[in-house]
């Protein structure tokens, strides 16, 4: 078998049969991963008939390609629509604000330039196409807030605490955090993801293997903000739950499945009580708040639904092994499912209303209080291949692959995260609808949002489902046709953008980022070149600046080593590469101690505690637009949210704080904190 050409097939599918790593050495794609990935995507490739016929549909599918459903564009450049039209065809363009213009095709078969952004409608050749125009970028800092320099913090949502809240941090806790944070001059508060999970699945909490990315997680909801308190404790009382309430917000780790047990109970009596009594104005908000919805929330609702019901019966939750007429949302079975469980439906939609309506109210909080983005959401990179979303687009996302990560400066042995992500082919067949609505979900009540792991923009490292991370690759996606989505939806919601771009970047992805407004991730303990830390003035300008992420040590736990403590024992790491490890951080202590010395945030002698608010001085120097603050590092907490990798000894996504959401942050500590990284930030708007 020709290994030339299985490559050429493997370039046609997309994917990369070498690519760039950490180091900045060239890899290569083992052939036998090669048939795997093409297999794995829907294109045989086990001997060479195979792969001469793989290879013939998709030059074949190249060829008949038409320009729609949806052509992107980009506002004030001509298009050239020659390929597929003749010169001088005429045409008209319904503009979405209403508008019409009558145009034709130039000699070259252009069109000519469209000054006005938004989703259009372009008639011509008896064909009538999609037709998105789109920025040059997204709003700069700048432009939404008018000053280049601002400050915020970053919050895991389910570590917050409020009296009253049964055991998980809720849309309450977050909005008087906000309100804190914004009191001590904060332009921005980024948090978890708040993505839908599995209502009948209590075991499986992470927020970066969501269900799907177009609702959120009920869980997370404060019903007494939106139903008043007297309804809540009503609830709690009927289901015989107060006892448990209150024990469950005791606890210094979150027990997920009692609390998911316990909160969805009470939801039920909630929806129970709405039913029977809800006042005309919010009955009225829900009835509306499902109209607006449409297909997708309902579909979302009867799959959760459905869900549920198959895990009562013990059938699997997966709905790829469900019975045939259950796999498809558009089946008459499932139809037939809804109508009869309608009031099952209509519970998870009650349950998205109070969430969604809860986030709103937090984000309309941040902005009273004087913060000039708000709320900054986290766009997870991919969903889980048995959930929600993927039931819904099963067309535009891959089946039988899993997104994950090469070997990298953040994990050495490689990552599988186990999600499904978005197909390249299908995306464009159905106008990129799948991830237009998911930009739309995730920009509907926040005024920013992280993307994670930017660079699945370009590419992504897919993995065969059951293989191992070094048996994937790399495929490729429509990037600048993805960007320019990003700008224009981001334009619509006046939202602020930034790319979690840690890892593997390929050469020319920062820049373009940069070009459309995109900030990039900058993190302190990772600024570092030829033994010494970078210092601030050089530090990029088209980057946010950050101490460290919710997958890395606070700077109190790095200083002390508690990161290589967990690494071993979690069974990440053996004995000798622990002993190496702790050999190897004395040196980098001291050369952070230096760093900071040297800009004059340190003195000599001075504690580890006086290192973690020298840190914050000297990336609030930095000319990064944007500094955001772990709450970890703000109120000096020495235990990290999240360990990456295998096992579950570490407590990820279970920490919660002592203190109450409305009050970490007015300790002493915290205070200095924060008005030294203000003051930082204040020096740097006169720079």
């Amino acid at each position: 078998m020709s290994d030339s050409q299985l490559a050429d097939l493997a370039h046609a599918a997309g994917i990369s049969t070498a690519w760039i790593d950490a180091n900045g050495r060239q890899q290569h794609v083992s052939p036998p991963a090669q048939r795997a990935l093409l297999e794995a995507l829907g294109y045989p490739a086990q001997s060479p008939q195979q792969i001469a016929s793989s290879l013939a549909t998709l030059q074949h599918a190249e060829q008949e390609a038409g320009p729609g459903p949806l052509i992107v564009h980009q506002q004030g450049h001509s298009l050239a629509l020659g390929q597929y039209f003749r010169s001088h065809t005429r045409c008209q363009i319904k503009l979405e604000s209403g508008g019409i213009i009558d145009a034709s095709l130039d000699a070259d078969g252009g069109l000519a330039a469209i000054a006005e952004c938004g989703y259009h409608q372009l008639l011509i050749a008896d064909q009538a196409l999609a037709l998105a125009i789109a920025p040059p970028a997204c709003p700069s800092l700048r432009e939404l807030i008018g000053r280049d320099h601002a400050w915020g913090l970053t919050a895991q949502v389910y570590a917050l605490r409020r009296p009253g809240d049964g055991g998980l941090g809720d849309m309450a806790a977050l909005e008087a955090l906000a309100r804190s944070a914004a009191e001590q001059g904060a332009d921005a508060l980024a948090i978890s993801p708040l993505h839908a999970m599995f209502s009948a699945n209590h075991d499986q909490y992470s927020p970066y293997s969501p269900s799907s990315r177009l609702f959120f997680n009920p869980l997370h909801a404060a019903p007494d903000s939106l139903l008043g308190q007297d309804e809540v404790l009503c609830a709690i009382a009927n289901c015989n739950l107060l006892e448990e309430w209150q024990r469950l917000e005791q606890l210094e780790f979150i027990d997920w499945p009692a609390v998911a047990s316990a909160r969805y109970r009470v939801l039920r009596r909630l929806h129970e009580q709405f039913v029977a009594s809800a006042p005309a104005r919010l009955a009225l908000d829900f009835a509306r708040f499902r109209q607006e919805g449409g297909d997708a929330l309902l579909q979302h609702c009867t799959f959760e639904a459905l869900h549920g019901v198959m895990k009562q019966q013990g059938e699997s939750g997966d709905w790829r092994v469900w019975p045939e007429h259950y796999r498809a949302p558009q089946h008459a079975a499932v139809e037939r499912f809804a109508i009869e469980h309608a009031q099952e439906v209509e519970l998870h939609a009650f349950n998205q209303w109070l969430i969604a309506r809860g986030l709103q109210r937090a984000q309309d909080a941040a902005r009273e209080a004087g913060m000039g983005i708000g709320l900054i959401a986290d766009l997870a990179v991919g969903a889980d291949g048995a959930g929600s979303q993927a039931w819904a687009r099963q067309s535009e996302l891959l089946p039988s692959v899993t997104v994950g990560a090469p070997p990298d400066i953040l994990n050495r042995s490689g990552q599988a995260w186990g999600v499904s992500a978005f197909s390249p082919k299908g995306l464009r067949q159905h106008g990129f609808r799948a991830f237009i609505e998911m930009l739309r979900a995730s920009l509907a009540h926040v005024g920013g949002v992280r993307i994670d792991h930017v660079m699945g923009l370009k590419r992504l490292w897919v993995i065969p489902q059951g293989a191992e991370s070094r048996e994937g690759a790399y495929l490729d996606y429509p990037f600048q046709d993805l960007l320019r989505l990003l700008a224009l939806e981001a334009s619509r919601h006046r939202a602020l953008v930034i790319g979690e771009d840690l890892g593997t970047v390929p050469d020319g992805l920062r820049e373009e980022l940069a070009r459309r407004h995109l900030l990039g991730m900058r993190v302190l303990l990772f600024e570092q070149r030829d033994g010494r830390f970078i210092a601030p003035p050089h530090w990029p300008r088209d980057a946010l600046a950050t101490t460290t992420t919710h997958d890395l040590p606070s700077i109190r736990g790095w200083f002390a080593g508690r990161d290589i403590d967990w690494r071993l024992q979690a069974g990440h790491c053996t004995p000798e590469q622990t002993e190496v490890d702790r050999q190897h951080r004395p040196g980098e202590v001291a050369a952070l101690r230096a760093a900071l010395a040297e800009q004059g945030e340190l003195e000599h002698g001075d504690s580890d505690e006086h290192c973690l608010d020298a840190a914050i001085g000297f990336i609030g120097k930095t000319p990064a637009p944007l500094v955001l603050l772990p709450l970890e590092d703000a109120v000096g907490e020495l235990e990290q949210a999240n360990l990456p990798g295998p096992g579950n000894i570490h407590p990820n996504w279970r920490r919660r704080w002592s203190r109450n959401a409305s009050e970490l942050l007015d300790q002493a500590d915290a205070r200095r904190r924060l008005a030294r990284l203000d003051a930082a930030r204040d020096g740097r708007q006169h720079d």
